[in-house]
Formats: C-alpha cells, sequence, structure tokens
C-alpha cells in the first residue's frame, strides 16, 4: 500500500486528499501536488479506522493540537478520555497521547480507537517506562528496544510519531560548550541525551534512521521530528545547539521523502517576540517548506498559570511567519497535569492564535467569519453574534450573567450603545 506522499507523487488523488481539499476549500490537485512535494502532510495511519482526515501545512488553515495523557501520579485513562471528548468538542484538529501511567499500550489503544482525530504518539516515552521496569535503568535501553516501540506505536495506528531524530552528539557538544541555563527541557531530548552520554553512543534515532524510515512507510505514519534541544527558557532561544538540530532536521527530512514519508518538523518552546519570525523564516529554508510544529512559542517565562496566553501570543506571529501547526499550551503549564477546564481554555487560546494568523495567511474563508461577526454586531443579532463566537457556550453565558433576556444593546453601554445610536442616525438619512 503507498503513502500519501507516493499516491501524490503517482499522480494519485486519494479519498484523504479528497476530505482535505472539501474541508480546506481547495481542489483536490492543488492538495496532492503539495502532498507530492511535502509542504503538506496528511497523518492518515492506516490503522486509524475512524479517522477524519486533515492536512497540515502550506496554504491551510493552521491546526491546533492538545496534549493529553496518563502519568505515574495519575495513571487512570478515563480521565483522559474525558479530556480528548473535551479537546476534540473545543475544536481541537489533534490530539498527541503523552502517556507514562501504568499501562501505556492500554492507554494509546483506547485513546486511537476513540479518536476522530489524528493521534501522535512519543515512542520514546514508553520505551524508557518498560526500561525502567524491566533493566532497571533508562541507560540499560537497546536500540532494538526502541524500535520495537516504534513499530508498536505505528501498528497501532499513531497518526504521527514525535522522534527525535537530530539529537546528535555533535548538538550536545555545540551545548556543553555555549553553556545554557535550562539545559535539555524535551522530556524525550532529556531520555536521549542521558542515554547517549552514558553508554557514549550516537543517537538511535539517528543512526537507526533507515529503519525507522522502513516502519513509517509501512504503516503510513508522518514522522514529526522531535525539537530535543529546544529552548525552555527566553535566554537559551536561538543558541548553536538549536541549530545544530534544525540543520540535522532538514537533512532528514530529504531522506524521509526520498522513501516517500511524511514529515513535519517541531520547533521551539520559549522565545523573545523579536526572534520568532527569524526561527520560522529558517525553519522553512532549511527544511525545504515542510510543515512546522511548535509549541507556542512562549513569549515569557513570568507567567504560570497564565502560560495559555503566552503562547497565543507567540503562536499567533509564529503561524503568519510560517508555522502551520500550533500544540497548546494550558494553564497548567509548568505546574501541573491539566485538567477538563484546563484542556479546553489551551485550546481555545491556541484556536484564536490560529484563527488571527489565518487571516493573515488569506486562508479560504478566514476572513469572511470575522466580516459576519461585525455584520451581526452592525444588526445587534445576538443570536447570530452566539453562534459566530469561537466559543459559543462562554459568551451565551457572559452575554445572559449580566443583561436583561431582551435587551437590545448590552450593558456594558446600555442606553448609550454607538451601534444602535448610529443605527438610529444612519436610518434617518
Amino acid at each position: 500500500m503507498a503513502t500519501q506522499m507516493q499516491a501524490a507523487r503517482d499522480g494519485k488523488i486519494t479519498d484523504a486528499m479528497k476530505i482535505v481539499a472539501e474541508k480546506e476549500h481547495q481542489t483536490a490537485e492543488s492538495i496532492r501536488e503539495r502532498v507530492a512535494r511535502g509542504t503538506v502532510a496528511i497523518c492518515a495511519n492506516v490503522n486509524h479506522k475512524n479517522l477524519v482526515p486533515a492536512g497540515v501545512g502550506e496554504g491551510l488553515r493552521v491546526k491546533v493540537n492538545a496534549n493529553i495523557g496518563t502519568s505515574s501520579a495519575f495513571p487512570d485513562i478515563e480521565p483522559e478520555l474525558k479530556k480528548l471528548d473535551e479537546a476534540v468538542r473545543s475544536g481541537a484538529d489533534a490530539v498527541m497521547d503523552l502517556s507514562t501511567g501504568d499501562d501505556i499500550d492500554e492507554s494509546r489503544r483506547q485513546i486511537i480507537d476513540h479518536s476522530p482525530v489524528m493521534i501522535g504518539t512519543v515512542p520514546i516515552y514508553q520505551a524508557t517506562v518498560d526500561a525502567i521496569k524491566e533493566r532497571g535503568a533508562v541507560v540499560d535501553m537497546t536500540e532494538d528496544d526502541i524500535l520495537r516501540t516504534i513499530e508498536k506505536h505505528a501498528k497501532d495506528g499513531s497518526d504521527f510519531l514525535t522522534m527525535h531524530c537530530g539529537l546528535t552528539r555533535a548538538a550536545i557538544e555545540r551545548l556543553r560548550r555555549e553553556g545554557r541555563i535550562m539545559d535539555v527541557v524535551s522530556r524525550g531530548g532529556s531520555f536521549i541525551t542521558g542515554w547517549m552520554l552514558h553508554n557514549e553512543k550516537e543517537n538511535p534515532f539517528f543512526s537507526r534512521f533507515d529503519d525507522i524510515l522502513d516502519i513509517c512507510e509501512k504503516y503510513d505514519v508522518t514522522i514529526s521530528l522531535g525539537d530535543g534541544l529546544r529552548p525552555g527558557c527566553l535566554a537559551d532561544a536561538t543558541d548553536r545547539a538549536q541549530i545544530t538540530e534544525l540543520l540535522t532536521l532538514g537533512d532528514l527530512t530529504q531522506r524521509a521523502w526520498e522513501r516517500g514519508v511524511q514529515v513535519m518538523v517541531e520547533g521551539p518552546g520559549h522565545m523573545p517576540f523579536d526572534q520568532i519570525a527569524t526561527n520560522m523564516k529558517l525553519e522553512k529554508s532549511v527544511c525545504h517548506g515542510a510543515p512546522f510544529y511548535v509549541l507556542g512559542p512562549l513569549v515569557t517565562d513570568i507567567a504560570p498559570g497564565y502560560d495559555h496566553i503566552t503562547a497565543a501570543i507567540g503562536g499567533t506571529l509564529a503561524a503568519v511567519s510560517g508555522a502551520d501547526f500550533l500544540c497548546y499550551v494550558t494553564p497548567a503549564e509548568h505546574l501541573a497535569l491539566p485538567t477538563i477546564e484546563d484542556v479546553h481554555d489551551g485550546v481555545m487560546a491556541s484556536r484564536i492564535a490560529a484563527h488571527a494568523a489565518d487571516i493573515v495567511r488569506k486562508v479560504p474563508g478566514a476572513m469572511e467569519q470575522d466580516i459576519a461577526m461585525a455584520k451581526a454586531r452592525k444588526r445587534l443579532d445576538w443570536p447570530e453574534q452566539m453562534r459566530l463566537a469561537i466559543d459559543p457556550e462562554l459568551a451565551k453565558k457572559k452575554r445572559g450573567a449580566r443583561n436583561d433576556e431582551d435587551a437590545e444593546a448590552c450593558s456594558m453601554c446600555g442606553d448609550y450603545c454607538a451601534v444602535k445610536i448610529v443605527n438610529k442616525y444612519m436610518d434617518e438619512k
């Protein structure tokens, strides 16, 4: 069975491409052409049976991902399935399962079976947990342990796999020489870094990349090239370690494309606002237009409890400057495992950032939504305003709490509503 990229290069328009084209208000041929070049990825594992395909990349609506998953402190899968439902209900385009709890296999399978949106997973998390259980330490994990875990995730239906393939010994050496405040903040990156330093060997995700491509080609899994050396604070942004890893990811992108395996590239992280645009353009250049997937970026380090806002500020500029996929950040980032409410708030903040960027990117239909809202406000048409709101339930709640049910204006201005006054005198002329 051909991958989406292989089919596209053969001139074939798949069912998934047709679905993406319809959702994006574009032609199927334009989607096929971009999938063939690698600038659009359709993350659709052949074993994810209830998936509604979506595209990520050039010319498409900016997508939003929500992270869920069990932990050693909270190993129960049921709350995570409820978070999955809330993420989808809130408009997330993808969900990543970051489970590290008691039964990672069962958690992953339930999440994939339950989800109509694309699912991403991080095999190194499970490989690490299993190595500790079976061998006593992360550093005793073998290369074959990692490959077996990757195959397990692919076989179960993960649509994209985050793998830290560009985190090489050379990049770590550059990090050491330059120095950082936060060193390595990526969980997967820390596992691989510790393994390499202890065993004095190259990263298996890099040295065994051809074996990984064999697995991904078999199941049509999109590789999400993880940024193990992403900056964890503003002071560490755009240093030599980060750029060294990015250069390697550019090489690996081309190698994957040569096999017909789709790729997304992951990026920072924490970053001063004035560095974001440059980083987005650099990735697009180095990785030949591959879809770019960013966490935030968070534009300040001092807002725990409000990091969904710091991420949305950075995410808007990132998407305007070239990023195609925003990983949400919840208010609980840096503090705790997110609640269902945190998931909702994180998705909404990222969706607002994504939509603001879609307007600038001239995504079909984006500006039209705002024009429709403006016209409804001009008419003081409250039911239509509620329908058009990105979070209708919250808008209705706020409206109902501080206004009489039949009030024409809102209680902010009351009898002195600017729109009402101008409408009256405009109508008289």
